[in-house]
């Protein structure tokens, strides 16, 4: 485990998500027009098991954030 001096909060970890990674998901998942939330879901764990990895966000941000509304 590490201590990060800055890191970015769930608000802005979950604007950054639905602005660049959930219209890929809806693009490529979705083209009947209903949520798939399991790819959703998937992708967001993906999302922040990438910045976590990248020291953006803590490990306890990581291990304990909840999945956003837009995934279901």
């Amino acid at each position: 485990m590490r201590d990060l001096h800055k890191v970015m909060t769930r608000d802005e970890a979950i604007q950054q998500f639905e602005d660049f990674v959930l219209p890929y998901v809806i693009e490529t998942f979705e083209q009947d027009g209903q949520p798939d939330y399991p790819a959703r879901s998937e992708e967001w764990n993906n999302w922040t098991d990438g910045l976590c990895k990248e020291g953006i966000i803590s490990d306890w941000q990581y291990d304990n954030w909840t999945h956003p509304d837009c995934c279901g």
